[in-house]
């Protein structure tokens, strides 16, 4: 079949789920729209101005075994200078730093186990013992359980679990152990530090997200001649004949097939007027949430601290990022606070505050700060539980898919779970 015979198709949600649907069906010569309620592509992963500086309205990084993102990142745009390449380098100031040299694997896991700073003989042991345990399994568990549930059938000490599983665990799913779900984490685990030796690689980017991939793949859509509509809100989507109508601002489109790319506290009310949708809808609209804090601090000065990406023991941000370091943003400092609930009240000026004085504890006299920002994302990821039902690419409505970081798959609410959603979908359409 020609480009020029094939229906179209309807992307709604320029996130990174359903701009790698978009680039995916382009590159194929399928033709594609898509539509954007937000002036800004990206989603949950998109760029904010604040003061002329360019900042993410989340503090995402990237690993290398994020294999699809960086697939599609080489397709749209390809530039060496994307990313700051680290090998694994996980360091919590005063207590803990574990880094992974480069070694083949399971050697560069083995050495990093092994050189580890913060852990006893025994704690290596265990960690290690544990790692041999889950790979003999093949990373798969007969019945998903919490992931502290997991730690303590396998007896991991204390110390091991509050510097190096907890926080792995916090990163990747953004839902405590006393919740997360220990398959969807043997998952990530499987996928990074049970991998290749550039699998657990931190790769922080250079750029803001949106210019990461959402606006190249914007580029290369508009290029080939498919219309990319910011700003545009679809308001809903019925059944017209074997196709579908999109009221767009007033408008009625129709099209062919959908891909509904939307957040999932977005996407029910585009689900509600076709029956086939109903089930879907109904495991959408069970999905629970967890928020994410991103604290920006600008400081009037070079802030200096021990490595790109170092994390806090005793503060409520875990994770602070130079981004001096990163992306030459002079003074500009990053700070993120995962499953950030006990903090859902707090004044914005006072938790911005905290982490100041934090950072200023730890590392010592800081600039004078020029201003601060604090972006709560509160549904920023789904609680990721045990056994918890996602819906499926497929719908029980031929013609119309779902992709998204929630969707059914291996992975928890990550960049690369929303980009191999956005693949699957587009897989799906022939």
């Amino acid at each position: 079949m020609t480009a020029s015979a094939v229906s179209p198709i309807a992307v709604i949600g320029g996130g990174y789920a359903g701009m790698a649907a978009a680039v995916e069906l382009a590159a194929r010569g399928v033709p594609v729209t898509v539509f954007e309620a937000a002036p800004a592509l990206g989603g949950r992963a998109r760029r904010v101005t604040v003061h002329d500086t360019a900042l993410d309205n989340g503090l995402h990084i990237l690993i290398g075994a994020y294999s699809e993102t960086l697939r599609l990142i080489d397709k749209v745009a390809p530039r060496r200078d994307s990313f700051l390449r680290l090998p694994l380098d996980l360091r919590v100031h005063q207590r803990f730093h574990l880094r992974a040299p480069k070694l083949p694997a399971p050697l560069h896991l083995a050495w990093a186990l092994l050189t580890a700073q913060g852990l006893s003989p025994a704690d290596k042991r265990a960690a290690a013992d544990f790692m041999r345990a889950m790979k003999a399994a093949r990373y798969r568990l007969g019945r998903d359980r919490t992931v502290a549930s997991l730690l303590e059938e396998y007896s991991q000490p204390v110390v091991l679990i509050d510097n190096l599983w907890k926080p792995l665990c916090i990163a990747a799913l953004n839902t405590p152990t006393a919740r997360a779900s220990a398959q969807v984490f043997l998952n990530v685990l499987r996928d990074s530090l049970g991998a290749g030796r550039a699998a657990s690689d931190l790769l922080l980017a250079r750029m803001d997200l949106g210019a990461l991939f959402p606006k190249p793949a914007a580029d290369f859509l508009r290029s080939r001649g498919n219309p990319v509509e910011a700003g545009a809100m679809v308001e809903s989507v019925t059944r017209d004949g074997t196709g579908f109508r999109l009221r767009v601002h007033g408008t009625s489109r129709r099209f062919e097939r959908v891909i509904c790319a939307v957040a999932p506290h977005r996407a029910a009310p585009l689900l509600a007027d076709i029956p086939e949708l109903a089930a879907a809808k109904a495991q959408v609209e069970a999905l629970q949430y967890e928020p994410i804090h991103s604290v920006w601090l600008q400081f009037d000065g070079a802030v200096r601290l021990p490595a790109p990406m170092t994390g806090l023991a005793d503060s409520p941000a875990q994770w602070l990022f130079d981004r001096e370091a990163i992306c030459g943003q002079r003074g500009l400092v990053g700070a993120v606070i995962s499953t950030s609930e006990e903090h859902a009240g707090e004044a914005q000026d006072t938790l911005a505050e905290r982490v100041v004085s934090d950072i200023g504890r730890h590392f010592g006299p800081l600039p004078p700060l020029r201003w601060q920002r604090v972006i709560a994302e509160k549904r920023a990821t789904f609680s990721c539980t045990p056994d918890l039902a996602r819906p499926a690419t497929a719908t029980d409505c031929p013609g119309f898919l779902l992709a998204g970081d929630y969707v059914a798959g291996d992975y928890p609410a990550t960049i690369e779970g929303a980009v191999r959603s956005g693949v699957a979908a587009a897989a799906q359409i022939r």
